[in-house]
């Protein structure tokens, strides 16, 4: 209010503009620091993948973490005890299959505690019973060997069974091995000089040898009875699954079957119960159907399929060895015309499968009206191009006539057991007639 504004001449404002200090220009942003990958056990390793992916995290060289675990191990075990942390709880990078590992672990575990019973032993014959200096170090020394050798059986099947370069024969030849370097050490015990100066420690150090032997076939036996278990399980439920097959079939089997002559071939009650029937027998026999379908297997499910759809009755006969699979043009073309008969003709269908050394030949016969092929409309292409044509492009042949006795019809197909290529003539009629 009381203060008088000042007044800057022009001259002046220009000189205090250009005294004022230049703006700064905007700082670049700091790029962010750069996140240091997950430990994870690399899954290709020298042993158990810790020092390794442990250094991929600090950015250090193996060689060096794997010296500091060494050197920490002699401060109260700091070193082990982080190594066994890390390795219970890192997880494996990321992909499929079993790790690789390059060092044999199970081996050097068995020298070493060879090497370790064996000094064990030159530290007994030196031992006085009367001064009792130096037991508590043959007590150690033998126990670090037994740990030793049970931990390279231990490895063997835990670990090295697993991995195919390694395999059961691996275990085998590791097992054998600690198995006669601890019977060895059983009876240099028993029958050495520490027994008549030291017995109670001998004893137990003789007893836990034994218990190391027991403890290297223990995995088989987990094994053995594992497998026995199993086999008692499905033994159960193999008599459990008879026992309700034969419940079933002198019952509702029965049952629906009944059902089915008494409602007559055509009638929704005789597919449903149809139905009925095969979805029972699917389950009751489910294990005995083989894995990969066959041409005769393949035809009846698609019969049983058509028996829900279509008011057929559809009875598929196999003779002969099945060498056709089901997702060859054979079978194609035989689906189509049981298609085209439960379509048409309705009823009972007939499927006859003859498989023989030179052929295998499937008849399809229903007892409709019939039709004769010359009488169907040029755009009706099911029986022309999905039954002839193609049985003719794959090297075989296809017929369709009356059924036996003049009544429905029958479509016979032919596959050679070494189907010959078409002529470019046959392929050219089989195009027109399409």
């Amino acid at each position: 209010m009381g203060e008088r504004e000042r007044t800057v001449p022009a001259g002046d404002a220009s000189a205090e503009a250009s005294a004022a200090p230049a703006p700064r220009p905007a700082a670049a942003p700091r790029p962010a620091p750069a996140r240091a990958p997950r430990v994870e056990r690399p899954r290709d390793c020298l042993a158990t993948g810790v020092a390794a992916g442990l250094a991929a995290h600090l950015g250090w060289p193996a060689l060096l973490v794997r010296a500091a675990f060494v050197v920490t191990s002699f401060f109260a075990g700091a070193g082990l005890l982080l190594y066994l942390w890390l390795w219970a709880l890192t997880p494996w990078q990321a992909g499929d299959g079993t790790p690789k590992r390059r060092a044999p672990v199970a081996w050097l575990l068995l020298v070493a505690g060879a090497v370790l019973l064996a000094a064990s032993w030159v530290l007994g014959r030196r031992l006085d019973a009367q001064l009792n200096e130096g037991a508590g170090q043959w007590v150690l020394v033998t126990l670090g060997g037994l740990v030793c050798v049970v931990g390279a059986g231990a490895w063997a099947s835990f670990f090295d069974r697993p991995d195919p370069a390694r395999g059961p024969r691996h275990e085998l030849a590791i097992r054998a091995a600690a198995t006669a370097v601890l019977a060895v050490t059983v009876l240099a015990l028993m029958l050495g000089a520490t027994v008549f100066s030291f017995p109670l420690p001998t004893f137990a150090l003789a007893l836990a040898a034994a218990l190391g032997i027991a403890l290297l076939f223990v995995p088989t036996l987990v094994t053995r009875w594992r497998e026995l278990g199993e086999e008692r399980t499905r033994r159960i439920r193999e008599e459990q699954r008879g026992e309700i097959a034969a419940h079933l079939h002198d019952s509702v089997l029965q049952t629906l079957a009944l059902i089915q002559n008494r409602a007559g071939a055509t009638s929704e009650v005789a597919r449903i119960a149809r139905a009925q029937e095969r979805e029972l027998r699917d389950w009751l026999y489910a294990g005995d159907a083989p894995a990969d379908s066959d041409l005769g297997t393949d035809l009846r499910d698609f019969g049983a399929l058509l028996e829900i759809e279509h008011p057929v009755t559809v009875d598929v006969v196999v003779v002969g060895e099945q060498r056709e699979r089901a997702s060859g043009e054979l079978a194609a073309a035989a689906r189509e015309a049981m298609l085209n008969a439960a379509r048409h003709a309705g009823g009972e269908i007939s499927v006859y499968v003859e498989s023989r050394p030179d052929a295998v030949e499937v008849f399809v016969r229903d007892r409709g009206p019939g039709f004769s092929l010359d009488e169907v409309p040029a755009d009706r292409l099911g029986v022309r191009q999905s039954i002839i044509a193609r049985m003719r492009r794959a090297g075989g042949e296809a017929t369709v006539g009356p059924g036996a006795g003049g009544v429905g019809t029958q479509i016979r197909l032919r596959f050679p057991a070494t189907p010959q290529p078409p002529a470019p003539e046959q392929a050219g009629r089989a195009g027109g007639t399409a």
